[in-house]
């Protein structure tokens, strides 16, 4: 697996320029075959192999969803290719498998596999068209990351004409800006700072394992979400809108709501495709008929809600991948949210004994901290390459407090943290502002423009000066 290209390379800079440019000066009704191409150009500099694949990937199910539409054994059809679908997910995930994946295949793949069953569904005509359909998986801003896009959704984008708005450009500009900032400055920064805690979990101890654990939780956010700012501004500068992906997930008040804030399109897909049918199973719909029967209002509920999530947090842990790490990441989270609906009627009588207490700053402020606690512990099951490590960071960070280790780290590291510092801040703040429905974008446009070029150039400075001789990590869903 390799990758020439990624958001954060001079060669992107160049590629995306030469398509920006093109794709404007060419008669609007060829734009998608400019896309079409620059798609092709991208995914080729992961591999030859892999970009044979992605070929193969979209020919089958292009296929199917033709099947699928014309057949009278439409649950065969869609049957059969969800199988073979997941059976390829599995045979690449496998240990002799992983060293040919294909970059992006778990993404990809679940999109395919969501127009398919939209297909049978009959909730969008199947593609006639080989070569857009190949436009919609391929598109380079979410080909290898995300978001997920829905194919009704994004096709009337991919496929109509395009005026050059400067407008929409400049915000796109912003938005590439800002990922670079959390990619860049942040991101990596943070990695070479905690990375070798996590080779060497027999040398560190309490405070620091949980300073780590903050930072890694900082570093996997403005990592991934840097990645949905760059691909977003990109797709907006070619005047094409892909969906939210984070939406300040860390302000969230329960697991529930980060699930709802972070990787938005993931939770949406495994929603429509998976939560959904198993609610409406047989065996779902025999619980609420028994339950019924019995007037229990509660089981009717619950019961069914509980084996739809669980189905859902153990098929997000198999796409994640085949290691224990995984599965019992996705478990943590899906048992904290399931323990949150069996107790909901509690905490709603809880919560009426005093409303006005209840719905105060104060406990939302404990819950945004519980919260985020919670999702900090839950990466100590995600980040280490084993089980074992994980157990081994989880024991060292009981078995003393070690202030005085942590600080020693902290003074080891301390022009790295100095120079995320800064950054932190303004990320800090524009989350805050987003979180209260306030563009900043926008709101920077209305500044002088002597200072917002000041900004633009302290910017460049810091982004510049904060990098130094350190190399740009690939992102970290690659894995995935």
């Amino acid at each position: 697996m390799r990758i020439e290209m990624t958001f954060t390379t001079m060669a992107f800079a160049i590629f995306m320029a030469i398509t920006f440019v093109l794709y404007y000066l060419v008669p609007k009704k060829l734009q998608w075959i400019v896309l079409l191409l620059a798609n092709g150009y991208f995914y080729y500099q992961t591999g030859l192999n892999s970009a044979l694949f992605l070929l193969g990937t979209i020919l089958v199910s292009y296929l199917a969803g033709i099947l699928i539409e014309r057949t009278g054994q439409k649950r065969w059809a869609i049957a059969v290719t969800l199988i073979l679908f997941v059976a390829l997910l599995g045979i690449m995930r496998m240990p002799f498998a992983s060293f040919i994946m294909p970059l992006g295949l778990s993404f990809y793949t679940l999109q395919c596999i969501g127009y398919c069953i939209e297909v049978y569904r009959q909730t969008t005509p199947a593609e006639k068209n080989p070569a857009k359909y190949a436009l919609f998986i391929s598109f380079f801003p979410h080909v290898l990351q995300g978001p997920f896009a829905d194919y009704n959704e994004l096709k009337k984008q991919l496929y109509s004409e395009h005026p050059f708005d400067y407008e929409r450009c400049v915000k796109g500009c912003y938005r590439v800006a800002l990922g670079l900032m959390k990619k860049l400055i942040i991101a990596d920064r943070i990695g070479y700072v905690i990375d070798t805690v996590y080779e060497n979990p027999t040398d560190y101890f309490g405070m620091t394992i949980f300073l780590v654990m903050v930072l890694y939780a900082i570093q996997l956010y403005t990592d991934f979400s840097g990645f949905m700012d760059m691909a977003l501004g990109c797709a907006s500068m070619l005047g094409i809108t892909l969906r939210e992906n984070f939406n300040v997930p860390y302000l969230s008040k329960s697991m529930a709501e980060f699930w709802r804030r972070w990787h938005i399109s993931l939770g949406l897909w495994f929603k429509n495709y998976v939560f959904y049918p198993v609610q409406r199973s047989q065996l779902c719909t025999k619980i609420r008929k028994d339950m019924k029967k019995k007037k229990n209002r509660y089981g009717m509920n619950v019961l069914p809600t509980v084996i739809s999530l669980t189905a859902v947090w153990t098929l997000i842990g198999l796409w994640h991948g085949f290691d224990w790490n995984y599965l019992c990441y996705d478990w943590f989270c899906g048992l904290i949210i399931i323990i949150s609906e069996l107790l909901k009627p509690l905490y709603d009588r809880i919560n009426h004994m005093n409303p006005r207490f209840a719905s105060s700053r104060f406990m939302d402020a404990l819950r945004t901290i519980r919260t985020f606690l919670l999702v900090v512990f839950s990466f100590l099951l995600f980040r280490p390459d084993t089980m074992e490590t994980s157990i081994i960071l989880f024991r060292n960070l009981f078995s003393q407090i070690g202030f005085y280790a942590m600080a020693e780290f902290i003074y080891w590291h301390i022009y790295d943290l100095f120079l995320i510092a800064l950054p932190l801040v303004i990320l800090l703040i524009v989350d805050v502002l987003a979180y209260k429905k306030i563009d900043v974008m926008d709101k920077m446009r209305k500044w002088n423009p002597l200072l917002r070029y000041i900004i633009y150039i302290a910017g460049l400075l810091l982004l510049y000066i904060t990098r130094g001789d350190m190399a740009s990590g690939g992102f970290a869903y690659y894995v995935f």
